[in-house]
C-alpha cells in the first residue's frame, strides 16, 4: 500500500495547507483511532505537542476525530516527544500522537503516531491508516453512546521530570555544577529546567519564553550560537541545547565549543563499556555519523553499525539485534535501557552522570576522538530526478574514486523538504572539499 501523506517522521508541512490542515488531522483521527479500536474495554490515546501556534488548531482535529471513533483522549499540552512516547506506555495508551515539526520554523507542524509500546508505527501500519482516511466517515463513527471523552493530565510533567531523573544512579547529584539549558522555546522549556534543578544544579536558561511563532528561532540545536555564547557570558560548566521538541541534543562545553551528537554517542558508549552495560558490542547510527567515530569505536573493540538516515532506522536495528545504544549527529540519541525513541533531556542527564563520575571538565569528557573532515552542503530543486542524470552519476563516481577507501560519500534526498544532501569525509580536507563542490555544481546545473 502507498503512503502519501506520511514521510520518514510521520505527516509534516507547512500548517494549514495540505497535509497539515484541520481536516487531514481530523481522519487521521478518525483513521487512527479506528484501527486501534479493537476490544471491549475503553480505549485512549494521548496526545502531546509542542508551543507551535497551529498546535491548538491541529490538536482540537484531532481530538475531535478520536472521540468520533470511540476513542477516549488524554491530552498533555506542551511536552517533548519523548515523554508523549513514554507517557502512551506509562498510561496503557492504545496510541500516542505528539504535534510538532520538531527542528523546523513555527510555519510547519507535524503528526507522529506512537504505538502502546511507546515505539513509532511502522511504515505498514502507517499504510493502513492512510487506506482507512480514504473510506467514508460513516464507517468510522462510534454509535453515540459510544463517543469518547476528552480530559487533560494535569500531572504530565511531574511524571516525566521523576522519569527522567531516575534514569540516574540515586546518589548522581549535581550540586556545584552550573548549567546553560536552551529549550528552543519549544516543548521542553517547562521540564527540563526544572528535571535539572531537582538534581542539584544551577541552572540557567535561554530559549523559555515561547510565544507561538518563536520555536527554534535564533535557538536551540539548530541555531545554538546563543547557548554558546551563554556559556561563556555566565563560565557555565556545561551547556545543553535542545529543539524544538527536545528529542535531539547538542553540548557545549566549558569553553563553549559545540560538541555534536557522535562525540556524545562515544562518551556514552566508553562509559556503558567500563561499566559491563553495553549491550549489541557496539553502537548503531547513521551513514552520516563521522568516520572518526567509527576508528574510536574500533579501537575499543567495538563495532558501528550504520543505517539509513533517520532515528526510526536507528531504533529498528537496535531492537532487532540487541543494541541499547544509537543515534545520529545532528543529537538524536537513543538509549534504549529508558527510552523508545530520542530523548535529549535523558541524554544530557546521562552526559553530565558521565561528567560527575570522572571528575573532569566537559571538554575532555566529550572530546572522545578526532573527527574527520567533514563537508555537508544542500541543494534545492524544483522538479524532475537530479541523482538520475547521467553527467550528475558520472561526477559522483569520479568523486568516489578520489576519495578512495579512506574516505566517504554519502548523497541522498531528504524525507522532508526537496533537498538534496552531499555529504563527504576523508583525511585530506581539501580533497574533501573540492568532490563536494564539484557534486553540488552538477546538481545545481541538472536541477537549473
Amino acid at each position: 500500500m502507498a503512503r502519501n501523506l506520511f514521510g520518514t517522521d510521520g505527516i509534516r508541512g507547512p500548517a494549514n495547507m495540505h497535509p497539515m490542515t484541520s481536516e487531514v488531522a481530523l481522519k487521521v483521527g478518525m483513521a487512527a483511532g479506528k484501527l486501534f479500536t479493537n476490544g471491549d474495554y475503553r480505549h485512549r490515546v494521548v496526545i502531546g505537542k509542542d508551543t507551535r501556534l497551529s498546535g491548538y488548531m491541529i490538536e482540537s482535529a484531532l481530538v475531535s476525530g478520536f472521540t468520533s471513533v470511540g476513542m477516549d483522549v488524554f491530552q498533555l499540552g506542551p511536552m517533548p516527544t519523548p515523554a508523549v512516547a513514554m507517557l502512551t506506555r506509562s498510561l496503557r495508551a492504545d496510541l500516542g500522537v505528539m504535534i510538532s515539526a520538531s527542528h523546523n520554523p513555527y510555519v510547519d507542524n507535524g503528526i507522529k503516531l506512537f504505538g502502546p509500546d511507546g515505539y513509532k508505527l511502522s511504515d505498514e501500519t502507517e499504510s493502513e491508516i492512510e487506506e482507512l482516511m480514504g473510506q467514508a466517515s460513516d464507517n468510522l463513527l462510534a454509535t453515540p453512546e459510544a463517543i469518547g471523552r476528552a480530559k487533560r493530565i494535569d500531572s504530565a510533567q511531574e511524571r516525566y521530570i521523576e522519569f527522567a531523573k531516575r534514569t540516574l544512579p540515586r546518589k548522581v547529584r549535581f550540586d556545584g555544577l552550573r548549567v546553560v539549558i536552551d529549550c528552543a522555546n519549544g516543548s521542553a522549556y517547562q521540564v527540563a529546567p526544572a528535571a535539572l534543578w531537582e538534581l542539584g544544579a544551577e541552572v540557567i536558561s535561554i530559549g523559555v519564553d515561547p510565544n507561538g511563532f518563536n520555536i527554534n528561532k535564533d535557538c536551540g540545536s539548530t541555531s545554538p550560537s546563543a547557548l554558546c555564547k551563554k556559556v561563556r557570558e555566565v563560565r557555565a560548566d556545561i551547556g545543553i541545547a535542545l529543539d524544538g521538541d527536545a528529542d535531539r541534543v547538542l553540548i557545549a562545553d566549558e569553553k563553549g565549543r559545540l560538541i555534536d551528537g557522535d562525540q556524545l554517542m562515544a562518551a556514552i558508549a566508553e562509559s556503558w563499556q567500563s561499566r559491563g552495560r553495553l549491550a549489541g558490542g557496539g553502537v548503531v547510527a547513521t551513514v552520516m555519523s563521522n568516520l572518526g567515530l567509527e576508528r574510536y569505536l574500533e579501537g575499543l573493540g567495538l563495532s558501528l553499525v550504520r543505517t539509513p538516515v533517520g532515528d526510526r532506522y536507528v531504533v529498528e536495528h537496535m531492537r532487532k539485534h540487541g543494541y541499547n545504544i544509537g543515534g545520529e549527529q545532528s543529537g538524536h540519541i537513543v538509549l534504549s535501557d529508558y527510552a523508545t525513541t530520542g530523548d535529549g533531556l535523558v541524554s544530557a542527564l546521562q552526559i553530565l552522570g558521565v561528567v560527575i563520575s570522572k571528575g573532569k571538565p566537559v571538554s575532555e569528557v566529550c572530546n572522545q576522538f578526532e573527527p574527520l573532515p567533514q563537508v555537508l552542503k544542500n541543494v534545492r530543486f524544483k522538479k524532475g530526478q537530479p541523482l538520475d542524470d547521467q553527467k550528475v552519476i558520472k561526477v559522483i563516481d569520479e568523486g568516489k574514486g578520489k576519495l578512495g577507501r579512506g574516505g566517504r560519500l554519502v548523497i541522498r534526498p531528504s524525507g522532508t523538504e526537496p533537498v538534496i544532501r552531499v555529504m563527504a569525509e576523508g583525511d585530506d580536507a581539501k580533497l574533501v572539499g573540492k568532490v563536494v563542490n564539484d557534486i553540488i555544481d552538477a546538481l545545481k546545473s541538472s536541477a537549473a
